[in-house]
């Protein structure tokens, strides 16, 4: 019964935090525009704040209830989704070409703090102090972002947003609603998937760790998955690209900083050969197919297959592991 209860509070803690993200998301758009802030600001900062807050959340409560390696599984396993899954489906589709200078911009970045992140797990534990660092780079970049979205009003990515946000404006009221009504289903829905993800991972035997690499990672992508596939579709590759670069950024420097700060973890060895690695590499690969050798960036087909091959070879494995455990 238990057992049936959890896997109810998994699906359908999922299906509202997707739910009530959106509904976050658009009440913070809608605010912002109404406070007339410039359409390259909102979608570095709002829209990619918005699209982590599942991550983030899921991530704080599961360190606040003792659970903190399935905040790390949520945090790096959304990573290697987003990268392997989503711009590899995404590719697949529609070839993603690399026009904005602020993507540019932003690849070494993420690889500098992916190389950071690694770092911190070579002594097996992340330290409030290493929370602490994340936290602060965290803070540094999105006064960065701030200054970019501020500064770079011709980019590119700026027209990708200001297509998106064309769309019939919401009351100020309303925005403001959907906006505090997102955060509280936010917070309920996320207490009850880490729940039922940590009931489950009981019953079973499993690890929190591989709970969060797997079910609760592809859940808390599905927001940036439908973002990308939505913006390939009409054309905007910079936006779905940029989607996934200001995700992983906010996962591996605010959800893991958040989740550290609140309960220092200790760090099981695989999560530095096996997680981190795939983590790493793909972050690797992106940054190289990002910036372009010789020409302009851009992910074809085939590296998009491959990103998909990394994806499902990868959660195989990780199956293949829960599978022999019985």
């Amino acid at each position: 019964m238990t057992l049936a209860l959890a896997a109810v509070a998994v699906l359908g803690g999922l299906a509202l935090l997707i739910w009530s993200a959106d509904r976050f998301v658009d009440g913070a758009v809608a605010t912002a525009l109404h406070a007339g802030m410039p359409t390259l600001l909102i979608g570095m900062v709002i829209i990619g704040f918005g699209t982590s807050a599942p991550e983030m959340v899921v991530s704080a409560f599961s360190a606040a209830q003792g659970n903190p390696g399935l905040a790390l599984g949520n945090a790096y396993g959304s990573n290697i989704t987003n990268i392997a899954l989503i711009l590899g489906l995404t590719a697949l589709i529609n070839p993603i070409e690399v026009k904005s200078s602020i993507l540019r911009k932003e690849l070494p970045i993420l690889v500098a703090v992916t190389l950071l992140a690694i770092s911190q797990l070579v002594d097996g534990r992340i330290s409030r102090s290493d929370a602490w660092v994340l936290l602060g780079v965290f803070a540094v970049l999105i006064g960065w972002s701030i200054w970019q979205g501020l500064q770079h009003r011709q980019d590119s990515l700026e027209a990708d947003m200001d297509v998106t946000l064309k769309v019939a404006p919401m009351p100020l009221k309303r925005a403001l609603i959907w906006l505090f009504l997102g955060i509280l289903l936010l917070m309920l829905s996320s207490r009850v998937l880490v729940w039922g993800a940590v009931e489950i991972a009981r019953a079973f035997g499993l690890s929190d760790l591989i709970i969060g690499l797997t079910v609760v990672a592809l859940g808390t992508s599905l927001p940036e998955l439908a973002s990308a596939l939505a913006a390939t579709r009409k054309g905007e590759h910079d936006l779905a690209l940029g989607n996934v670069l200001g995700s992983n950024l906010f996962n591996t420097l605010a959800v893991v900083g958040i989740a550290g700060a609140i309960d220092p973890m200790q760090v099981p060895p695989e999560v530095l050969w096996r997680d981190s690695a795939v983590m790493g590499g793909l972050t690797l690969a992106l940054f190289v197919v990002g910036i372009g050798v010789r020409g302009p960036g851009r992910i074809n087909r085939w590296e998009g297959a491959g990103l998909l091959a990394v994806y499902f070879i990868y959660n195989g494995y990780l199956i293949s592991h829960v599978l022999s455990v019985f």
